[in-house]
This record gives structure tokens, sequence and C-alpha cells, in this order.
């Protein structure tokens, strides 16, 4: 099967650059599945996870905390606003993270921001389900 580059980059530098042939991944509007030679366009993603598919059928994947994909016949750039391979990702701070979210959702405080616990909620169960090998 034909290869292309993939590249995942977040404010903090590059997290992936390979050759894969097959790129999954969550946008705004549903699930992509990309393969070389894929019609340019550009798109929003959700929190969620990338699956690249190497030779062999062999996957990796990458927790993102949203961000944006651009398709070229050759390339593939993700711009991520946080990026983390599954074996790069700390599972007990996600864990952690998971728990404090839940609390102030919980919570009957006013002055919480119930949009931003939600989001922080989201990112660290995405990141413990990338731990795991969920999608």
């Amino acid at each position: 099967m034909k290869t292309f580059n993939v590249n995942i980059v977040t404010p903090d530098g590059p997290v992936v650059d390979t050759n894969v042939e097959l790129v999954s991944a969550k946008a705004q509007s549903g699930e992509l599945g990309i393969m070389a030679g894929h019609v340019p366009m550009v798109a929003p993603l959700q929190i969620g996870v990338v699956r690249l598919v190497t030779g062999g059928k062999q996957s990796e994947l990458v927790a993102i905390s949203g961000g944006f994909l651009e398709v070229r016949p050759d390339q593939v750039t993700i711009l991520a606003q946080a990026a983390e391979k599954a074996e790069n990702i700390d599972v007990s701070r996600a864990k952690e993270a998971q728990q404090r979210a839940e609390q102030l959702l919980q919570s009957k405080q006013e002055n919480v921001d119930f949009k931003r616990a939600e989001l922080a909620l989201k990112r660290a169960i995405n990141r413990v389900n990338v731990y795991e090998g969920k999608l």
C-alpha cells in the first residue's frame, strides 16, 4: 500500500514525523480516514485519538486536544493544541486530572467554570483511553 508523510505538531514542537498508510482522526464533522492521494482539505479536530497505521497493519495512537488537520496529496499535517503518543502518557497524572475534573463537575460551588471542567475531563479520559489502547 502507498505511504505518505504525517506530521503532528504542537506549540511545544513536533510530536510525530513518520510515513503511514492511513490516518484516522475525529473531525468536528465526523470520523476521517485519509490515505495517500486524498483530496486536499482542512478540518477542525475534536479532542480525540489519531490512529496512524503503518505497514503490516501496525498502529500507533496519539491523544490530541483539538486542533486542525491539513491534507495534501502526499502530506498530512496536524496542528494540535496538545498531543501525546500512547507510550509517553503519564497515566497516573491523567487519572488524577480525571478525578479532579469529575469532582469539580459534581461540586455545588457557584464559581466553577463547568465548560472548562468538562473539557478537562474529556482530555483526561482521552489520554487514559489512548494509554490503554482504546479507541
